[in-house]
C-alpha cells in the first residue's frame, strides 16, 4: 500500500509493478501466486509480475485470474514463448529484462572464443554494419524531433 501512495504522490506519472516471486524462489505454489497478486491489484499495482512461471498453462491461468495485466519477462531458458502465444494465453506486457545484454554478451563470447581457438573471423560475416547502425540512430532521432 505505501508503494501505491508513494507512486501516486509522483509529479509524473509512474507504472508501479508488484512481483510475486513463488516460483522464482523455489516456492512452485499458483494458488499462492495467484494469491498475492490479486491482494497486489486490490491495493492498487498497476501490473503484475510473476517470474519463472512454468508454462503456458500457468500463464494463462494467472491471466485469468487478475483484473491487472500481467507482465512476462521472455529470455530465460524455457520462458521464450512467442508473442502470438502469450497474447493469446491473455498477457498484456512483454519486457526482456536482461535478454538482449545476454544475447550481445553471447555473440561476443562465440567471437572471442573464435579468435582464440581457431584463429578466424568468421563471425564478422554476420554482424550489423555501421551504415545500419546509423539508419536505425537517424530513424529513431527523427522519431523522436517529431513527436513519436
Amino acid at each position: 500500500m505505501a508503494a501505491v501512495e508513494a507512486a501516486r504522490s509522483l509529479p509524473f506519472a509512474f507504472t508501479l509493478t508488484a512481483r510475486a516471486e513463488n516460483f522464482l524462489r523455489g516456492q512452485p505454489d499458483l494458488d499462492d501466486t495467484i494469491d498475492r497478486l490479486q491482494a497486489f491489484a486490490a491495493v492498487g499495482a498497476d501490473v503484475l509480475y510473476a517470474p519463472s512461471l512454468p508454462d503456458l498453462a500457468a500463464i494463462r491461468t494467472v491471466c485469468a485470474s487478475v483484473s491487472r495485466p500481467l507482465n512476462v519477462m521472455v529470455g530465460p531458458k524455457n520462458q521464450c514463448f512467442p508473442v502470438a502465444q502469450l497474447v493469446e494465453a491473455g498477457v498484456q506486457r512483454i519486457s526482456l529484462g536482461p535478454t538482449c545484454l545476454r544475447a550481445a554478451m553471447t555473440a561476443f563470447l562465440r567471437a572471442a572464443r573464435e579468435v582464440k581457438e581457431q584463429g578466424t573471423f568468421a563471425f564478422a560475416d554476420d554482424t550489423v554494419t555501421f551504415r545500419e547502425l546509423n539508419a536505425l540512430m537517424t530513424a529513431r532521432d527523427s522519431e523522436t524531433s517529431n513527436g513519436a
